[in-house]
């Protein structure tokens, strides 16, 4: 541990001292092409705009709002905001106007740092709830600010272009400049408040977790033990870089003078940019290594029935050869009890027999996945949600390494993930370092011992300073002797590994008494290629139930193949064919043959007309907003549940 790095800001200088001509950032130009930027160029950077920032009015302790997505402006800000040891409030850009004001109100920020117009434009339209706002800070500012003069009421509108050029005058050789802002970096303390970061609100009200220096660093100064990187190695960014997950990832690349390269979760751009940058790592959410994998199958589905078999037995092969490996090398989990010398005994033989299929599966199939992934990574790591199985199974077989992670915002996030060296196959790996979990009885509140489910607590120097301005809330998720309730519900193995079986606050309690995890059923749901999502519902009632949004390119497929009549896809959905094939592919998976009790049987579903979209159904890591969509969806959940 470096023992030098006690803030934000001092990743940075660390670098600037030991890998000043590495990349540390590629941001796509005009053309679209990354180009990068070193660490010695991004502190230049980093000081100039601190000190244009501090000439504007920001001030140690300031809260300042963010609103605005991937970029490289973005990482430039954030550390120039800590620099002076201001605080940054971030959101995305799909965030509503009034939720908006309701942080920035709540938060109590006199600056708004904007990514452009179009976020100016919806700021103004709830004015009146902005009465702290001195200042707005444009990213994008090259529009005619005075068509908002008469809304503006005297806030001041600035561009971080100007902020920039009076900042590196500030900063240029001969001046003071640049000691003066290093100077306020000393003054930065690891318990110093870095960030308040507003939970997505699936259960209601947003609430402010504040992180401190000391609560982020800890990943970073860390991860290279679990996840192996270092110098030199690219990481794709994808997901909502405001968002814990994705911040903590920034961290985590650049401490030991690795690079962010920035792209977005989208089909075509963020398969092109993997082939432009090549990453070695890849941080995700559940949902994008899905798409990948299915973007896998239809390819195949379009080939002939020859090449079909090939990738489907070579697929069966890897999966059978990757568990051979995990018995053979003691990587299975110990729910209960193993007897690791007799996994080994009944696995090597079978191991030795599928390895020579197993590598000319590589040759003649994976290889090509690999390709498709840039052909250097040498993991991806999936947190935000749970991975589900199929998924799990397919990138293994694949020979692509899944690092599955877990963690949460009041966490700052990560609080276990696999590693590398040993992944644990169907767990979330260890607990983090530093920190302590362990997992209580619901009822009793006494900590169960390994294999037995109970719900997740947390302790260590990653967990939140609180919930801004809500110390009721505060107190009831962190206890007097620094537990957190993540609320999540699960078990240890024998050997320590965590894996996580639902969210307490997310179960199902059916009129017979019976407690349900959603969250299982509908990955297993999902696995279906003519289903993209799929909510079960059923608090208080006698059954199960789904709301599903179908995937409409392969039910198309299904109605041409099968000569179905139909005018458009808004009447194809509605097809009783189309009505019976959904209901029979979730009947097919939760079964007892799949593992399913009688009780978790989903007897009934509706197809929804329109797909989920980030910002309304889901939230910004792409979790169902569940109080949100029973909320929207309220006719269609009566629907299903008349006698």
């Amino acid at each position: 541990m470096n023992t030098n790095i006690t803030t934000i800001p001092r990743i940075i200088q660390e670098n600037v001292r030991n890998n000043p001509n590495l990349a540390a950032q590629y941001s796509k130009d005009a053309a679209g092409v990354f180009q990068p930027t070193t660490f010695a160029q991004m502190y230049t950077e980093v000081l100039a705009y601190a000190a244009g920032l501090r000439e504007a009015g920001i001030k140690r302790g300031d809260h300042v709002g963010f609103i605005s997505d991937n970029r490289k402006e973005w990482l430039i800000t954030s550390l120039a905001l800590h620099c002076l040891g201001a605080i940054d409030v971030p959101r995305g850009c799909d965030s509503m106007a009034g939720e908006l004001a309701y942080i920035i109100s709540f938060a109590d920020c006199k600056s708004v740092v904007l990514e452009n117009e179009a976020q100016l434009a919806k700021i103004l339209t709830q004015k009146d709830k902005l009465s702290m706002v001195e200042r707005f800070i444009i990213i994008d500012n090259n529009f005619d600010k005075g068509q908002y003069n008469s809304r503006l009421s005297g806030i001041k509108v600035l561009g971080y272009a100007e902020l920039m050029e009076k900042g590196k005058a500030l900063t240029a050789d001969g001046t003071d400049g640049i000691k003066s802002i290093e100077a306020e970096i000393e003054q930065g303390r690891p318990d110093d408040l870095a960030t308040i970061i507003f939970t997505s609100g699936t259960t209601g009200e947003p609430k402010g977790v504040m992180l401190t220096h000391e609560n982020i660093l800890n990943q970073p100064l860390h991860a290279p033990k679990a996840i192996g990187n270092g110098a030199g190695h690219i990481w794709l960014a994808v997901l909502p870089v405001w968002h814990s997950f994705e911040r903590a990832v920034q961290y985590i690349a650049l401490l030991p003078g690795g690079a962010l390269a920035y792209s977005k979760p989208i089909g075509k751009v963020m398969l092109a940019d993997l082939q432009a940058i090549k990453p070695h790592y890849i941080a995700a959410v559940p949902r994008i290594w899905e798409a990948l994998r299915a973007g896998v199958y239809r390819n195949v589905s379009t080939g002939s029935a020859v090449k079909r078999g090939l990738f489907n037995f070579f697929v069966s092969i890897g999966t059978a050869h990757d568990k051979m490996k995990n018995l053979l090398l003691g990587r299975m989990p110990q729910f209960k009890r193993r007897c690791v010398p007799l996994d080994m005994l009944v696995s090597f033989i079978p191991f030795l027999l599928l390895s020579p299929l197993r590598g000319l599966g590589n040759i003649l199939v994976f290889k090509k996945i690999k390709a498709m992934l840039g052909g250097r990574l040498r993991a991806g790591v999936s947190g935000g949600a749970a991975l589900p199985n199929a998924v799990d199974k397919f990138f293994a077989a694949a020979n692509v390494t899944l690092l599955e992670g877990y963690g949460l915002t009041e966490a700052a996030p990560v609080l276990a993930v696999r590693h590398i060296r040993h992944p644990v196959a169907n767990t979330i790996g260890p607990q983090f370092f530093n920190m302590e979990v362990i997992f209580r009885d619901p009822d009793t509140g006494n900590v169960v011992p390994p294999g037995k489910k109970g719900v997740l607590y947390a302790k260590g120097v990653q967990v939140m300073h609180g919930y801004y301005k809500k110390p009721e809330e505060t107190a009831r998720v962190i206890d007097k002797d620094g537990w957190l309730n993540t609320g999540d519900i699960g078990l240890k193995t024998f050997k320590g590994e965590i894996k996580l079986t639902g969210r307490a606050k997310d179960t199902i309690v059916l009129l017979g008494g019976e407690n349900i995890e959603p969250v299982p059923i509908e990955n297993k749901i999902r696995e279906s290629e003519y289903i993209d999502h799929a909510v079960v519902l059923g608090q208080d009632k006698k059954f199960l139930a789904a709301l599903v949004v179908p995937n409409l390119e392969k039910v198309e497929a299904y109605v041409k193949e099968n000569a179905i009549p139909y005018m458009d896809a808004e009447a194809m959905i509605q097809l009783p064919e189309v009505r019976e094939l959904i209901q029979s592919e979730i009947s097919n998976l939760i079964s007892q043959k799949t593992g399913f009790r009688g009780f978790e049987m989903v007897f009934r579903s509706t197809i929804l007309p329109k797909a989920f979209e980030v910002g309304i159904e889901l939230s910004a890591k792409q979790d169902y907003k569940r109080h949100l969509i029973t909320d929207m969806y309220k006719k269609e959940i009566a629907d299903l549940f008349k006698d």
